[in-house]
């Protein structure tokens, strides 16, 4: 069994990458991270669904969110590793695991960067009329493909800049959102509560549609995990992660949580805008700001191009991890200039792959694709509360100087983390759009876990 899964030694698989990321790099890229493609976009669903109590699922899920954030936080200070989640499940489980949670996750990545690509180039082909979808989302992928093979500091730098934008950006929305609220915004009146105890109240469509609010916003805390995976090329990667996971709870309050309670009390929750421009678009053309619309969407664009950028990296450094631990083609394991060119390449294929997909055989092939990504977010959160479990009773006997950072009230919260998951795959499983996602993922988990398993059990033969 490989020496990974011992528990002492440092994890060495990013020993071949280049350690190109600056604290500043690292910093923003936590900031920003937190402002996904999820929060601009696919908000708008759970508003129509939950009405204002969007903003009690939000905190919900956020609270959940933070417990993750912080297990993840222990184990990849102590543990750094381009790997992240998936060398420490294969620590604390074993090579199955780390498998499963690896190659389950390099599939969520690599589809969501054609997501993001699609969502990018309707943008701009609102801008410009009669250009073809297919061709901006392959000049993206072009662009960020080049971007992710000449070094990792240019991912960084990109990553900077287009998190100091939404950062930017979502500061002065919620200011001027503060402003409209207690009615010194000039030009605008207050709409005081109206907005949030009319129009059905609180919870207008009752437990149901605050569930498939929490379901909706679970999902877009998605791609928080890249700090993790990117801390292990940082100049410091005990300094960065713990930094980033330090911040997270203030990050998530204001930004996810402060930006729900901002729209749903500006706007009514069942606008039709909120869906069709987008709930952040909807509020600022409800506060009468020339131009500020069209502004926002260029914001939801960068956030787009962002996601692009940071899926094609983390896909590309977690099948890295991967092969070094002897879990995939050792092709993809190739690294020149400090960087896996060749799992860069195969994750933008893949990731164009799933475009072309969305244009052949959307309403079942691609659609089946989606299905089976739906959910793997949470199974990816399940390895690391149990790892967080295992590896820390191990940190305490044999290394405790390398606890950093650490789980609050060890080992309760992470029951309780593990607890909200479970409810969460119940409440999947009531829902019958979420139910087939529930499925999906579950028959690709069980899929890989065998292949896994199998893999771990020849080795072990050898």
């Amino acid at each position: 069994m490989p020496s990974t899964t011992t528990g002492t030694p440092p994890s060495t698989d990013g020993a071949a990458l280049s350690h190109g990321l600056k604290q500043r790099h690292l910093s923003m890229i936590a900031l920003g991270g937190v402002i996904g493609a999820g929060l601009f976009v696919g908000s708008g669903a759970g508003i129509a669904a939950a009405g204002p109590s969007i903003v009690l699922a939000y905190a919900l899920s956020g609270l959940l969110v933070m417990l993750v954030m912080r297990m993840l936080g222990e184990m990849s200070a102590a543990y750094p590793s381009s790997g992240s989640f998936s060398a420490h499940a294969e620590r604390a489980i074993g090579p199955w695991a780390g498998f499963t949670a690896g190659w389950s996750f390099w599939v969520l990545l690599c589809t969501a960067v054609g997501l993001e690509g699609i969502g990018a180039a309707k943008i701009v082909t609102g801008w410009l009329p009669g250009t073809p979808e297919w061709a901006w989302v392959a000049l993206f992928m072009v662009v960020f493909c080049a971007t992710n093979l000449a070094a990792v500091k240019n991912f960084g730098e990109f990553e900077f800049w287009f998190a100091a934008l939404k950062v930017g950006a979502i500061t002065l929305f919620l200011v001027l959102g503060v402003l409209a609220i207690a009615g010194v915004l000039p030009g605008t009146d207050s709409p005081g509560l109206s907005h949030l105890t009319g129009e059905g109240g609180f919870l207008p469509n009752g437990g149901e549609g605050l569930v498939i609010g929490l379901l909706a916003s679970v999902f877009a805390y998605g791609g928080l995990e890249t700090v993790t995976i990117a801390a292990a090329e940082s100049e410091n990667p005990v300094k960065g992660v713990a930094s980033a996971v330090r911040t997270a709870m203030w990050r998530i309050a204001v930004f996810y949580i402060g930006s729900m309670a901002v729209i749903v009390t500006l706007v009514p929750w069942d606008s039709e805008e909120v869906v069709a421009k987008g709930p952040y678009v909807a509020a600022l053309d409800e506060l009468g700001i020339p131009g500020a619309g069209q502004l926002m969407n260029v914001v939801v664009l960068v956030a787009l191009l962002s996601a692009m950028n940071a899926n094609v990296y983390g896909a590309s450094r977690i099948a890295y991890s991967l092969v070094e631990r002897g879990q995939g083609p050792k092709g993809l394991g190739r690294v020149s200039g400090g960087v896996p060119r060749i799992a860069v390449l195969a994750s933008c294929v893949f990731g164009f792959l799933c475009v072309v997909l969305s244009y052949w055989r959307p309403d079942d092939v691609f659609a089946w694709l989606l299905n089976m990504i739906g959910a793997v977010i949470l199974v990816v959160w399940i390895f690391i509360a149990v790892s967080q479990l295992r590896l820390r009773r191990r940190l305490e006997r044999e290394a405790p100087e390398r606890l950093a950072v650490r789980m609050w009230a060890f080992p309760w919260l992470t029951w309780v983390a593990l607890a909200g998951m479970a409810g969460i795959f119940v409440l999947m499983a009531r829902q019958p759009d979420t139910r087939v996602q529930l499925y999906s993922t579950g028959g690709m988990t069980l899929f890989l876990a065998a292949v896994g398993y199998a893999w771990q059990k020849a080795r072990a033969g050898r």
